[in-house]
């Protein structure tokens, strides 16, 4: 076989996505890739490993050298070979092999492979799922919208942070476990964000006062950032509706889900072409 014909070959194998040769290597790719990320996290298991240990790197060092051999493959068919490598993916292929070769030197550094689950999101491509990266697009969209409130809201959440940590390290000091304004911080951080570790806690009566306003507090902080983003969504909703057209009357304001037209009743075009 001509060496163009072979590279043009293997193009439509490892990059293709049309049913055949392209989807059945891509929905193979990704067993493997799920396979290997479970053998990773059953590794994680002393019981197992101290049973299996062995025969589990064993097959880790075999995955890695099958996805070592398919990323030097979409290299050598890559028909632009530098934007491959520094493509979103490219950096996800390289990085889903470099942990397995770092643990020969590094002990544990082969746990970084959890990374690998990131190739996995090739299934939006293989399978054609518009929808759900529309739908990605539109909270991406949104987040972006909103980044200003959302900062400005932070700023004010460090700054009662700051407050708090600071009159807890005050009021309770360091015989009640506040043994610095850092600490402090952190045991306002987790009181705020409602986690509640219990590590820490007052014990005055003017402490235990000034960490029920804190809680109290965190409940008003939960609800901001969620009326924010839930406030752009609905926006973006409406930007979408407003600009989808109907080819046959030209009039805008269909819904995503509307198959046709509320003016004409003509069949509308799907919105992700």
């Amino acid at each position: 076989m001509p060496k163009a014909s072979f590279k043009a070959r293997l193009n439509e194998i490892i990059f293709g996505t049309e049913p055949g040769a392209g989807r059945n290597f891509d929905i193979f790719l990704m067993v493997v890739i799920l396979i290997s990320v479970a053998a990773l996290f059953v590794d994680s298991i002393s019981e197992i490993n101290q049973k299996y240990g062995e025969y589990l790197f064993a097959a880790e060092v075999l995955f890695t050298l099958l996805f070592t051999l398919e990323y030097a493959a979409r290299i050598y068919c890559s028909p632009n070979r530098k934007a491959y490598i520094l493509s979103f993916y490219g950096l996800v292929d390289l990085l889903a092999t470099i942990p397995t070769y770092l643990s020969f030197f590094i002990p544990g550094a082969q746990h970084l492979l959890v990374i690998r689950i990131f190739r996995v999101l090739r299934v939006f491509r293989v399978f054609k799922l518009l929808h759900y990266m529309s739908e990605a697009n539109v909270l991406i969209r949104s987040l972006n919208s909103s980044r200003r409130k959302i900062s400005v809201f932070l700023i004010s959440v460090l700054t009662v942070i700051v407050v708090f940590g600071s009159l807890m390290y005050l009021v309770e000091g360091p015989k009640n476990g506040f043994t610095s304004l850092p600490r402090s911080m952190y045991w306002a951080i987790v009181t705020v964000t409602t986690v509640g570790y219990g590590d820490i806690s007052p014990r005055t009566p003017l402490g235990q006062f000034i960490a029920s306003i804190a809680m109290i507090t965190s409940y008003a902080i939960i609800a901001i950032p969620t009326g924010i983003l839930s406030a752009e969504l609905i926006q973006e909703s409406q930007r979408a509706m407003s600009s989808r057209k109907c080819d046959s009357c030209q009039k805008f304001g269909h819904e995503k889900e509307s198959n046709y037209c509320k003016h004409c009743g003509e069949k509308l075009t799907p919105p992700y072409g």
